[in-house]
């Protein structure tokens, strides 16, 4: 007697997904599903794990290594704080500001079942995966080592399985059937053909961070009449640039206002943090979040509404370097500056007084700023670079960079 093996439905994990191209899917899943599809790329990098491992398991790491870099290298350093940030959004404590990119799958070989559309006209459809397929994340493999993490003890990020369970879908896309030259190229395109956001532009995005928290309130407190017209300061703010063009409408970018804010608070120290976040717990002693805002905002934009036109003309006062160089001087003039610094506005409106703003050699040129090939002034030095240059040439009249940003003689 011979016995026939049974049919119909194959076995494995069902993925409900909408092809988006004739190799490809895409869709969401549960973290519970994930752990099963892709296994802890910790695990497929450690040795001893691979010695005692099946073959088959062995054969995926193999696979994988032909696609991804290794976690000793920067991406793998950054897990634990993927992982905090991830936990920390699944507790609502980032409540909707909060984001992961959908992770990039590709599933080696043929795939067990694709059903046909389940309402016709939608798209969707049940593909299976079998139970032994070699699915390997070729984009988004540190964020899946930081859901392995997070799944491994969610404890100890204070989360339970039942809530990982009930409130977290991780959306995908899945590659299907291409082979490992194409899996290659697609982690080459992913990782290379972008373009990295410097990171001092990123830091101006971050809604976390408090420097950037506060120059939005200062965009939308402060008033200015700009061609005839009372605007929010905010509107002539641009925040998705690095540097201005001649074309633009605005007259300062967030970063270079986020570093008046900066060094508004923390005096020369802040220009450290030009390229880094600021939370609450980075504030001088003795502060907190609530008198630095007010006091801040208060003098940032009498600063800038006092300046205005200089600021309108573009002048040099809207160079990122000069505004960090501004900051320092006012923050001389915060109630936790250190009293042997202390200056009262009115000691700072004399000394910016007869400050020459023009865009002109004569002025800037060695303080932060170069005279390029062509004759004309560049202000594109740093912040760290020059902002304690021009805090000097502010707050000393009578120094050499003192009396050149004032047009005096030598």
């Amino acid at each position: 007697m011979r016995l026939t093996m049974p049919s119909g439905v194959p076995e494995g994990i069902p993925l409900t997904v909408i092809p988006f191209r004739e190799d490809a899917v895409i869709g969401t899943m549960s973290l519970a599903t994930l752990v099963r599809l892709v296994p802890s790329p910790r695990q497929e990098e450690d040795p001893r794990a691979l010695r005692a491992a099946s073959g088959h398991a062995r054969r995926r790491a193999e696979l994988r290594a032909t696609v991804q870099r290794t976690l000793k290298s920067q991406k793998g350093r950054n897990i634990p704080d993927y992982a905090e940030y991830i936990a920390a959004g699944i507790l609502g404590k980032h409540g909707s500001a909060w984001s992961t990119p959908p992770i990039t799958l590709w599933h080696a070989g043929e795939i067990a079942a694709m059903s046909d559309e389940l309402i016709p006209g939608s798209g969707l459809r049940t593909l299976t995966v079998a139970a032994d397929a070699m699915v390997i994340a070729i984009d988004g493999e540190t964020q899946t080592t930081a859901w392995h993490d997070i799944y491994q003890d969610p404890e100890s990020f204070g989360l339970t399985y039942t809530e990982l369970g009930r409130g977290v879908r991780i959306p995908f896309e899945l590659y299907l059937g291409i082979s490992p030259a194409d899996a290659r190229q697609i982690f080459y395109d992913r990782n290379v053909k972008g373009v990295d956001v410097a990171k001092n532009l990123a830091m101006s995005m971050d809604q976390r961070d408090l420097a950037t928290r506060l120059s939005h309130i200062v965009g939308e407190r402060l008033v200015v009449e700009s061609d005839g017209q009372r605007v929010p300061f905010a509107k002539l703010v641009n925040a998705g640039k690095r540097q201005l063009t001649r074309t633009d409408k605005e007259v300062v970018t967030l970063s270079a206002l986020r570093a008046l804010i900066l060094t508004t608070v923390f005096g020369s120290k802040g220009v450290e943090y030009s390229a880094a976040n600021v939370h609450e717990g980075d504030l001088p002693s003795h502060t907190d979040a609530d008198e630095v805002e007010t006091v801040v905002v208060r003098l940032v934009s009498r600063l800038i509404g006092d300046r205005f036109p200089d600021f309108a003309r573009r002048d040099a006062i809207t160079a990122p370097a000069v505004m960090a160089g501004l900051g320092i001087l006012l923050h001389r003039a915060t109630p936790w500056c250190a009293p042997v610094d202390v200056l009262s506005y009115e000691t700072v409106e004399r000394l910016l007084a007869d400050v020459r703003w023009e865009r002109e050699p004569a002025y800037w040129d060695g303080v932060c700023a170069s005279v390029g090939s062509t004759g004309r002034l560049n202000f594109s030095g740093g912040v760290k670079d020059s902002a304690g240059r021009v805090a000097g040439a502010l707050l000393d009249p009578h120094s050499e960079l003192g009396r050149r940003i004032r047009g005096a003689r030598s």
